[in-house]
């Protein structure tokens, strides 16, 4: 019965992704919406006997577990560092800026009256709001299997975020475009001038013609990024059904499970060593180092679908979290969860705007890279057309890929500083 429950959850994402790429309506949603609304309706049903929560739980944990190294093994890092030019600078900024006021937020929390009890929450809300802003879902999900965080307290953080985060999106895409230009430097346009319709690969060899161009990047596209960007940030997940992909869908998992493997069993002999009681934060700081480890191997990064692969393990991870979560649990939502997302964005974009200004990077590498890191990367070209600037496409993608790589640590190491302060 377990085994059946287990390969049930295991397909759900199937006719999800297929709705996304058929219905628009579904593709406006996203797969993480649904696979989260799918697996509230299927928890809170009556249909899941109690017996299968271990079998939930094991699915949880683990489906994380092999979804960061396929997300991280074909990343180009030495590349991006010098493709994404000043929307690095820019990026490390936004970065400072939300670590920075979750930092504060936890502080003043725990000062509070009722707070003086509440460290870990507050902490792992503060770790949450880094992980998510300056990464993703991803991120978010890699944070709660590593600090443990209830489920309730992370679906409301995550669909909290979802509507704060589609206000945010709408500001930056309207008035905040004449009013950061005003604040900031000028717009700078690289150049190479691609549009959102152009393929990477024809930029990047334009680029490549001259020597004097600063960010000649002079190497074939789909040795810098997951692939494409249009293909991996598309909800177009058939090639992993393709017989012809096989071999290479068997090489990446078959090299997610030696890392997974390895992660394991160096947390275990770290735990016996060290006496630590952080061997979840461990398995996952230790997951994305060795997957960013093996992504500086050029075969490695040529199984481009391990990050495709990797995202309907999260998809996986999504529906299983949520199908164990109470939506009577969910009503009575902690309001601090919302202080910490709220002032978070807002704060941390006030910050990096004016640390932006005094490093003297331009308006619309600011609200690109924002953007990248509030948002994720998959709404870069969205903002880059809303700037009738698509010179930034790159470069924004770059900088919010790093930012899923950095997540992870972030978030988890401020956890762990402020459950010890």
């Amino acid at each position: 019965m377990n085994i059946v429950i287990a390969v049930f959850f295991l397909l759900i994402p199937i006719p999800i992704l297929w709705a996304c790429s058929h219905y628009r309506w579904a593709q406006k949603l996203g797969a993480v919406a649904l696979c989260y609304g799918a697996g509230l309706i299927l928890g809170n049903s009556g249909l899941i006997p109690d017996t299968v929560l271990p079998v939930q739980k094991q699915l949880s944990e683990g489906t994380i577990a092999i979804a960061l190294p396929l997300l991280m093994m074909t990343l180009n890092v030495a590349l991006w560092l010098r493709v994404a030019g000043k929307a690095i600078i820019s990026m490390l900024l936004a970065t400072v800026s939300v670590v920075t006021l979750a930092t504060v937020l936890f502080y003043l929390s725990i000062s509070s009256p009722n707070g003086s009890g509440q460290v870990q929450e507050y902490s792992q809300l503060a770790a949450m709001s880094v992980g998510v802003y300056t990464g993703g879902t991803p991120n978010l999900a890699a944070i709660k299997a590593g600090l443990a965080i209830p489920h309730e307290s992370y679906l409301v953080f995550h669909s909290l975020d979802t509507v704060l985060g589609a206000g945010y999106l709408i500001l930056m895409l309207t008035v905040a475009i004449p009013v950061f230009r005003k604040l900031l430097p000028g717009r700078v346009v690289t150049p190479v001038e691609v549009s959102a319709d152009t393929d990477p690969q024809d930029a990047l060899n334009q680029s490549s013609k001259s020597d004097r161009d600063p960010d000649n990047y002079g190497h074939n596209y789909h040795d810098s990024y997951h692939g494409n960007y249009d293909d991996n940030y598309n909800d177009n997940y058939e090639p992993l059904l393709r017989y012809r992909n096989l071999p290479e869908l068997l090489k990446a998992f078959a090299l997610c499970g030696v890392i997974v493997g390895s992660a394991l069993l160096l947390s275990q002999l770290v735990e016996q060593q060290l006496g630590l009681h952080t061997s979840g934060a461990l398995v996952i700081i230790l997951l994305t180092t060795l997957g960013i480890a093996v992504s500086f191997i050029p075969a490695v990064r040529r199984l481009q679908l391990a990050y495709k692969l990797g995202m309907y393990w999260v998809y996986v991870f999504c529906f299983t979290v949520a199908s164990m979560a109470d939506i009577n649990s969910l009503m009575a939502v902690d309001p601090m969860i919302l202080v910490f997302i709220g002032v978070t964005i807002i704060g941390s974009i006030t910050l990096h705007a004016l640390l932006c200004r005094c490093f003297k990077v331009d308006s619309d590498t600011f609200m690109v890279t924002s953007v990248a890191a509030i948002c994720s990367p998959p709404f870069v070209p969205l903002m880059a057309k809303a700037l009738n600037n698509s010179s930034l496409i790159l470069s924004g993608m770059t900088t919010g890929i790093i930012g899923y790589a950095l997540g992870n640590y972030l978030g988890i190491s401020l956890a762990l500083f402020l459950q010890s302060s």
